[in-house]
């Protein structure tokens, strides 16, 4: 169940606020902690069991750990076998045997493995890594006794988090777990925060991304070098604009419930180069590997050689994580090459040119984006040679970008300015207006209108 469907906006969450707030102040984790089972049981009642041995057996795991300091090591290993061997099995289990019977083939050998019928249970690689973290932290001593089972439970499974994020450790929000106020201005904050992110998601985001739908309806093959350029930039607006989205209707809900979630975007696309755009876009999962796989393994601390190697895998993980597949892996490497050189050689000269720099990011941005969209590795070179006139020469068709262009003008002159830090200082100074709560209505209501009619798609997160 999303965010931005109506079962979530006019029942699921009305009557679990009701209950929520009615409910003595002791018993509030117990009503979020079955509310956000609820929650996920609605969205996929099949995986519910897998996330509940999970909150068990780690908890289990980390009490052994605290109780038993000298065997901590064997229990620590433990935990990341069951949590990354699930998380393995339900995502990459297919991409492991597709590979091993594409091998089998080029030898010629008769007999092949048979695939999986797995589906992705909801939210898994979201909540995997915060019990990872959980039970690192509990590792180094950062939390210790006073992690009960009730409060454990909680945090992994809080339904405004489980789905897309923010992925938080235990530490961001220990103490509101036990200690937490309300009032009415933090509840007036949430539902702007949610209105907001409901609008940038189902005004926006949805409707920039038929342009991305239309393409790949027409075929790869069939469009020319700006339709293709225009596609990429479609696409880069959709999938910011779809997870900002996500995550402020995420910190709103959070609020409405006591909790400050931490923001996820930092104006990414004002960024001026890759190494600044990636400290400013999904800066939880940034974050997560920066404690718990780059500083671990030595960080910047080692040399040029040991700097290298961190860095590549860091981003062989961050690409992985995301999806299963071949493109995902060359998104991670490109990535990991642009960091590695911009840190070696040029990103002195962006820091010190705006024009450069921003001309370098439109260029890169896009090209990595498209990387990431296009799972076959055949459709996305057919892509690329389409953006770069690599195959057939560049090609230029009025008939398509130009009436594309027309249609999406509008949407896409939005969603940059929403790119851009003016539309949040505007917020910030008439939040408390007659005006922008009139126009917050009129969001709300235009959106649901959206919803009402189909014109409504799923977070594009949820399937990473």
């Amino acid at each position: 169940m999303a965010f931005s469907s109506l079962e979530f906006i006019f029942r699921f969450f009305p009557a679990f606020l009701a209950l929520y707030y009615v409910a003595p102040y002791k018993h509030r984790n117990k009503v979020l902690l079955i509310g956000s089972l609820c929650f996920y049981a609605l969205g996929d009642f099949r995986y519910l069991p897998l996330i509940l041995a999970s909150v068990g057996i780690n908890y289990l795991i980390v009490r052994q750990m605290i109780r038993h300091r000298d065997h901590e090591k064997i229990w620590l290993l433990l935990s990341l076998v069951y949590n990354i061997g699930t998380l393995f099995f339900f995502k990459y289990s297919n991409f492991l045997i597709e590979n091993i019977n594409a091998i089998a083939q080029v030898f010629h050998w008769e007999k092949e493995l048979p695939v999986l019928n797995l589906s992705l249970p909801l939210g898994i690689s979201f909540y995997t890594f915060q019990v990872i973290s959980c039970v690192i932290d509990v590792y180094r001593k950062e939390i210790g006794e006073e992690l009960t089972f009730l409060n454990f439970a909680t945090y992994v499974t809080m339904f405004p988090k489980i789905l897309s994020g923010p992925i938080t450790s235990y530490g961001e929000i220990s103490e509101e777990l036990s200690v937490r106020k309300y009032n009415i201005f933090k509840l007036e904050i949430g539902l702007r925060y949610f209105i907001l992110g409901l609008g940038m998601k189902v005004l926006v985001a949805d409707r920039i991304g038929l342009l991305w739908n239309d393409i790949q309806t027409i075929g790869f093959q069939s469009i020319s070098t700006p339709l293709a350029w225009l596609g990429s930039l479609a696409y880069s607006l959709q999938i910011y604009l779809d997870f900002q989205g996500y995550s402020l209707m995420a910190i709103g809900v959070g609020r409405m419930l006591g909790f400050h979630l931490p923001a996820n975007f930092n104006h990414p696309y004002m960024s001026k180069s890759i190494t600044e755009f990636w400290r400013r876009w999904h800066m939880t999962l940034g974050m997560w590997f920066r404690s718990y796989v780059y500083i671990p393994l030595g960080g910047n601390r080692y040399g040029l050689k040991r700097l290298a190697a961190n860095l590549f895998a860091v981003w062989i993980l961050t690409g992985l994580w995301h999806g299963a597949s071949w493109n995902f892996v060359l998104w991670g490497i490109l990535l990991f090459l642009l960091i590695l050189l911009e840190k070696l050689f040029y990103k002195p000269l962006l820091d010190r040119s705006k024009i450069l720099a921003r001309l370098y990011m439109l260029f890169v941005i896009p090209v990595t984006w498209i990387i990431f969209a296009v799972n076959h590795l055949k459709d996305l070179m057919i892509y690329l040679g389409r953006m770069f006139g690599i195959y057939q020469g560049v090609n230029v068709n009025p008939n398509d970008y130009v009436r594309y262009f027309s249609q999406y003008k509008w949407i896409f002159l939005i969603g940059g300015f929403l790119c851009f830090p003016y539309g949040k200082r505007i917020f910030n100074r008439f939040q408390n207006s007659w005006a922008c709560t009139l126009f917050l209505l009129a969001i709300f209501w235009y959106s649901v209108y959206f919803i009402s009619n189909g014109a409504n798609n799923p977070f594009l997160y949820f399937k990473f």
